[in-house]
């Protein structure tokens, strides 16, 4: 997402919450840094305490809580909740634990709005084109994997897809799987896991902190100084030419999806992104670089910018403003254009700079 109070020769533009709540922590309290691995990427949380808080009762309680989110919704892992129905037979009824019904709910909500634009179904579609799980759940080769070829559209066509394939009962919390269908919740599960920590970490009675897993943020209460939380958001290239956005995480939460981070390159020279459209089964192709997504709950703002990242710069923007989503989408000048990048800021983003 960016470092905090990183710095760029452009004067940074500003986004502040709309509003600030809630008192300074008690003067004299140091920011505590802990740090570690999860969900095949690496967390780091800051938080405000006094100067002989330990460390370790905190990292277990935030072991807990990521761990909690593995075993249930990570399909990496062969015996997860979401592997073990990705693996049943058509019909088999799975009855979810509140935490992975709460995700899922949020995902299909976001799937129906986006038109499927993000759809928790595509699981396999993501495999075919190699940016699956390896290991024990891989269903094809990972894209760096030397026996990878891209899938042909017949193959792309073969495999399950459709949000509107699951049968699910949210008062029950139960999922009926289809048959075939392979649920991947990498877009929004992470955010998730955000939010939760940040819950838990208030629960100890730490609500100045600010939690980031895989680069998702979000930043409860203020700094020892009465300074919120400074962020820069994730340019989609160092040399890009765009100033910097600074961003006060005072309650707030910000998540960026990008076409940079992760893709390859096919023996045609066509660069393949990660993001990949359901609607069509193939990447995208629309030159968006990046949709950033600033939110309350982390886990919306994660499954947003991947819902408006497939969509495109237009379509995207649309929606954007038609939820009333704070988003900063950025696209890739064509050489017609003049090459470069151009920004699009949504009103609700907009609202937010000083």
């Amino acid at each position: 997402m960016g470092a905090p109070g990183a710095s760029g020769s452009l004067e940074p533009r500003v986004l502040v919450p709309l509003q600030i709540e809630g008192e300074p922590p008690a003067l004299g309290q140091p920011v505590h840094t802990l740090a570690g691995e999860t969900m095949g990427t690496t967390w780091s949380v800051r938080v405000v305490g006094p100067s002989g808080l330990r460390p370790g009762p905190i990292e277990a309680v935030i072991t807990r809580v990521c761990d909690e989110v593995i075993a249930q919704m990570s399909h990496w892992v062969a015996d997860s909740i979401l592997s073990r129905f990705n693996r049943a037979p058509a019909g088999s009824v799975q009855t979810l634990p509140e935490a992975f019904a709460t995700v899922l709910e949020a995902a299909l909500r976001v799937a129906s709005a986006s038109g499927g634009a993000y759809d928790p179904t595509a699981g396999a579609l993501v495999a075919l084109w190699g940016f699956g799980p390896s290991g024990p759940t891989a269903t094809a080769p990972r894209h760096d994997a030397p026996d990878f070829r891209p899938p042909t559209s017949e193959a792309c066509t073969r495999v399950h897809g459709g949000w509107q394939s699951l049968r699910w009962d949210r008062d029950a919390r139960a999922v009926t799987q289809p048959g075939g269908a392979m649920l991947d919740l990498s877009a929004i599960a992470k955010g998730f896991a955000v939010d939760r920590v940040s819950a838990a970490l208030t629960a100890l009675g730490l609500p100045d902190h600010l939690v980031e897993i895989g680069g998702e943020l979000r930043g409860g209460g203020l700094k020892p100084e009465g300074q919120p939380w400074w962020v820069d958001l994730e340019p989609p290239a160092a040399d890009c030419g765009l100033a910097p956005v600074r961003l006060a995480l005072h309650g707030l939460a910000v998540a960026t999806s990008g076409d940079y981070r992760k893709c390859f390159t096919d023996a045609d020279g066509q660069r393949r992104s990660h993001t990949i459209d359901p609607r069509s089964r193939r990447p995208v192709e629309h030159g968006l670089a990046s949709v950033t997504v600033v939110h309350d709950s982390a886990m919306w703002a994660d499954g947003w910018s991947t819902a408006l990242m497939v969509l495109g710069p237009d379509e995207g923007l649309a929606l954007a403003e038609q939820r009333g989503l704070a988003a900063l989408l950025i696209r890739r000048r064509t050489a017609a254009e003049g090459g470069g990048f151009e920004e699009r800021f949504s009103t609700a983003m907009r609202a937010l700079m000083l």
